[in-house]
């Protein structure tokens, strides 16, 4: 620790996939410090760099006119969990613990706390290092927003947003051709991206790993909207999405990642299927990595500084081990124990399904 047990030092680093905001929270932590008397370096390429011990330091400079940017100036990774750490070795891959290598890296540094920006898998991370002594504030950024602890993660807000604007152009290309278009959107295993985005962007089927859908019910909707006139329809299907008695769809697998399955392709069985079985011309679209880049809204913008900033508050009063966390209006910290205990999915009574149901939106499974 410093001097007189003051915290001087701070690492930040941002794990996991990148979002918009990421930048904003970076700022968020680098500005309030130096008003700490603290020191913040930047630690590159998440914890991958944390293992290889590559960092920079980060002035008021370095900061400036980074609030609207996406991605990070950091780098990141989704592939340097230090405790999952692959290694080639005769042409296969091995996974080993580097952990040690963070503890001293920490100790060199003679870092006093370090900020990490993720979700879920980058704070099941924090809390194995403060096991090993090393004192984290953990903030809370996933577009999935499956993070219980917290009302809403940053970045939820810019890719539901990407998803809105891509139905609302969706919207007019199959209303001409009378066509049935099938989205797919990111989220893993919750449906909060499909469930928002598909509410917001007007989608007439929305399909959610929470509830299994019925492919007749599917193909159901679609038949009475041709009945009423509307020779088009639009479906948001997350990529957890699946029916009942049936798979996930997955890409493949990668070992390097410490949930090595990799989602995709649900929304083409979806289209396919539905042409089949309706005789309507079907389209799929994958909007992929494109709800993860790009600027931050406006919301995901001071969401991201005052969580950056609360964390500094955090460091500064040495309240390690806690991640900040958006309860109703205001920033509060929770343990990072706590945080990472129950994943956040979506609940057949959330308001946003019941509300999507009231305007006849439908989930598949009636």
């Amino acid at each position: 620790m410093a001097k007189n047990n003051e915290v001087r030092k701070i690492g930040v680093l941002t794990g996991g996939g990148d979002c918009p905001g990421l930048n904003a929270v970076i700022r968020g932590v680098t500005k309030p410090a130096q008003d700490h008397g603290m020191t913040v370096f930047g630690i590159l390429d998440g914890f991958e760099g944390f293992v290889e011990g590559k960092t920079s330091e980060l002035r008021d400079e370095d900061v400036s006119g980074i609030l609207s940017r996406g991605g990070t100036i950091l780098g990141s990774s989704n592939k340097g969990d230090p405790f999952h750490w692959p290694v080639e070795k005769n042409g296969k891959i091995e996974i080993v613990d580097k952990s040690q290598n963070v503890l001293r890296n920490y100790k060199a540094l003679d870092l006093d706390a370090v900020i990490a920006i993720g979700g879920d898998g980058t704070m099941h991370i924090c809390n194995k290092l403060m096991e090993m002594g090393i004192n984290m504030v953990g903030v809370p950024k996933t577009i999935d927003n499956d993070l219980d602890a917290t009302d809403v993660t940053f970045g939820h807000d810019s890719a539901v947003y990407v998803v809105s604007m891509a139905l609302d152009r969706l919207h007019t290309t199959a209303s001409s051709h009378h066509r049935v278009i099938v989205v797919e959107v990111m989220g893993r295993y919750a449906g909060w991206i499909a469930l928002h985005g598909g509410l917001s962007g007007g989608a007439d089927v929305i399909l959610i790993p929470e509830i299994p859908f019925s492919w007749e019910s599917v193909y159901d909707k679609i038949h009475k909207r041709e009945l009423k006139g509307k020779r088009f329809s639009l479906v948001c299907v997350a990529e957890g999405a699946k029916p009942i008695g049936g798979q996930l769809v997955t890409q493949g697998t990668d070992v390097k990642r410490t949930d090595p399955i990799q989602l995709g392709g649900i929304g083409k069985v979806v289209a396919d299927n539905i042409e089949k079985n309706t005789g309507r011309e079907t389209r799929v679209t994958v909007l992929g990595h494109l709800q993860r880049g790009g600027s931050p809204t406006p919301y995901d913008r001071i969401l991201a500084t005052k969580f950056g900033a609360f964390a500094i508050s955090l460091a500064a009063r040495k309240k390690f081990g806690k991640m900040v966390a958006l309860k109703g209006n205001e920033i509060v910290d929770v343990d990072i124990a706590d945080a990472i205990s129950k994943q956040k999915l979506v609940q057949p009574n959330n308001q946003g399904v019941l509300a999507a149901r009231a305007v006849g939106i439908s989930f598949g499974d009636e």
